[in-house]
């Protein structure tokens, strides 16, 4: 994480010395983009730069599903279990995901290429149900579909 303080200290400019707090959520996001997951040692350096309390930190990664505290694959499939995606099938989708990869929602395929996630919603409702890979949206997914899509990710 040392390498990404001049980052850090550009952005702590535009902030009041007040309010380092505001810090936490800029700084997790560019530690993440950086190693691709937030590790403990990361979250210790952090309070020692920011000198704000270990908790506080912790809180943000526990409220925020996007950081990841572990590394993942190299395709990150995420499915949404909202009510609108359920009753368009998102479930069944899972499932299908499940069997099709052998592995469980949490889990990363031995291989290291496909982790699978489930997340609250992913704000797509109306192109229900969606699965996010990596950072682009898949809407109004059917299981042939979603054979096609994992068959084409390398």
């Amino acid at each position: 994480m040392k390498h990404l303080i001049p980052q850090f200290d550009l952005m702590r400019r535009r902030y009041p010395d007040e309010a380092t707090s505001s810090l936490v959520l800029p700084c997790l996001h560019a530690i993440q983009r950086d190693r691709g997951f937030v590790a403990d040692s990361d979250i210790a350096e952090l309070t020692d730069y920011l000198g704000v309390p270990r908790i506080q930190i912790e809180e943000v990664l526990a409220h925020y599903t996007q950081f990841r505290r572990a590394p993942i694959g190299r395709w990150h499939l995420q499915t949404c279990r909202n009510l609108s995606c359920s009753m368009r099938g998102a479930e069944g989708l899972l499932g299908h995901l499940s069997e099709k990869l052998g592995i469980a929602p949490g889990q990363t395929t031995p291989d290291g290429r496909f982790t699978l996630s489930t997340v609250e919603c992913l704000g797509s409702c109306g192109t229900a149900p969606v699965v996010m890979v990596n950072d682009t949206y898949h809407e109004s997914m059917s299981p042939m579909r979603l054979d096609a899509l994992i068959g084409e990710l390398k």
